[in-house]
């Protein structure tokens, strides 16, 4: 499957890579890395995640206090967030 991300979801992952690198030197690249390895998980087993109120999915991070909520529409797989876990609520 085609993984998109929505602008505000590619913007918000620049965001947090930035903030992790600016705290300590590759941390924004691990961050960006763990996020690849959940995409190629949702890539590879999309309908793996229970489907929540509003027709969206979503995965966690393993490490970094993140999730990506998605959809699906045909062929495709549509992060709409790179969403911390701690802030703002109901997200």
């Amino acid at each position: 499957m085609i993984v998109e991300f929505l602008e505000e979801a590619s913007q918000e992952l620049v965001a947090a890579a930035l903030w992790y690198e600016s705290k300590q030197p590759g941390l924004g690249h691990r961050f960006k890395t763990e996020v690849e390895s959940v995409l190629l998980n949702i890539a590879a087993n999309p309908l793996l995640q229970r489907e929540r109120d509003g027709g969206y999915r979503r995965i966690n991070c393993p490490v970094f206090p993140y999730y990506l909520p998605y959809f699906i529409r045909r062929d495709r797989i549509i992060v709409v967030a790179v969403a911390h876990e701690h802030r703002k609520p109901g997200y």
